[in-house]
């Protein structure tokens, strides 16, 4: 597995550091770089990638214009010396957001998550259901493992995971949307505003929900299966 990756930056330095770091991972192949966003576009318009890295802060054409202009999206993660465009970058769904000077430890970080991302969205049909969540979340993909989702609470336009050690990431999706993207089998809605692991479940009683640490309330419409997890028990 190679990821095929251009990267678009008016900053010839810029541009010459990143194309150095990514020749240090086996997993990347820097297929070309521009210093304008225009012909960067155009090359976008008839090559496939699958990785984009692109400067925000460009003459002409923004990075975000750019990725807003896209038909075909690439994974992308944003580079920039600016954090006033973090918005726009979590809006546009960036892998991650990198900020100048870029440092190879934080590049590398980068570049694990687009690796493993890549590979989480092209698994082998028949392949087992992948372990992990992938969300976003302060302007970047956050990967969650699924063992260590305690429950899901719906806050309007928000959801907010709740993880081991009373950790919580808060993320834009609707219920309906993460909810498609668990394993049914391992987990279940109670409530229009809740989402349970099946195996974290202590009890069913009285259309109440007891986990480890918390009692949830099950709705009328999620009642059926309140009644089948308590016959199997």
């Amino acid at each position: 597995m190679v990821l095929k990756c251009i990267a678009i930056d008016d900053e010839p330095l810029a541009l010459r550091l990143i194309s150095e770091y990514v020749s240090r991972f086996p997993a990347l192949q820097m297929v070309n770089t521009f210093e304008d966003a225009i012909t960067g576009a155009e090359f976008l318009k008839s090559t496939p990638i699958d990785l984009l890295f692109v400067d925000i802060n460009m003459p002409d054409v923004t990075g975000i214009d750019l990725v807003r202009s896209l038909q075909a999206k690439p994974m992308v993660i944003f580079t920039t010396a600016y954090k006033k465009f973090a918005y726009e970058g979590f809006e546009l769904e960036a892998l991650d957001y990198i900020l100048k000077p870029i440092d190879i430890k934080r590049f590398t970080k980068a570049v694990e998550k687009a690796v493993d991302y890549y590979k989480y969205k092209n698994k082998p049909a028949d392949a087992e259901t992948d372990e992990s969540l992938y969300v976003y979340s302060e302007y970047r993909m956050v990967k969650i493992d699924l063992d260590t989702i305690e429950y899901i609470e719906s806050m309007e336009d928000y959801i907010k995971i709740h993880i081991t050690n009373d950790k919580t990431i808060l993320t834009l999706i609707p219920m309906k949307k993460v909810l498609e993207k668990l394993p049914s089998a391992k987990f279940q809605r109670i409530h229009r505003s809740y989402i349970v692991p099946v195996n974290k479940i202590r009890s069913i009683q009285n259309r109440k929900v007891r986990l480890t640490n918390v009692e949830l309330p099950v709705s009328e419409s999620y009642n059926d299966f309140a009644r089948n997890w308590s016959k199997q028990k």
